[in-house]
């Protein structure tokens, strides 16, 4: 069975930053795709990046150049660096992990709260 646990969320201040951690239970090289969402009450769920196997990433509009997506596969674990944080990116972040299909997420950790205050 596979576990996704998400650390690092926390309350911060706008224009701050925190780095949130994906540690999965084995390798990470079996999944294709990896990715951290978000989701405030009464909305979807949004993807906020995500990362290839090969290294390749890709981002929400809304969180360009203030989020990094990385992954580590010696410690079996993906990153969210955040900085320049804003009131919006409040949430519950959520880490996915996909076998085959891009996007089309097997696995799910448990979430991890970010609170950004302004």
């Amino acid at each position: 069975q596979v576990r996704l646990v998400e650390s690092g969320g926390g309350s911060v201040q706008a224009g701050g930053s925190l780095r949130l951690s994906c540690e999965a239970s084995g390798s990470i090289l079996r999944f294709n795709d990896m990715a951290w969402y978000r989701q405030t009450p009464g909305k979807q769920r949004e993807l906020v990046a995500a990362i290839l196997s090969a290294g390749s990433t890709d981002y929400a509009d809304s969180v360009k150049g203030r989020f990094t997506i990385s992954r580590d596969n010696a410690k079996n674990t993906v990153f969210l660096q955040m900085n320049s944080l804003k009131s919006e990116d409040t949430a519950v972040y959520y880490c996915a992990a996909s076998v085959l299909l891009r996007k089309q997420y097997d696995y799910w950790g448990q979430g991890t709260q970010v609170t950004v205050s302004s």
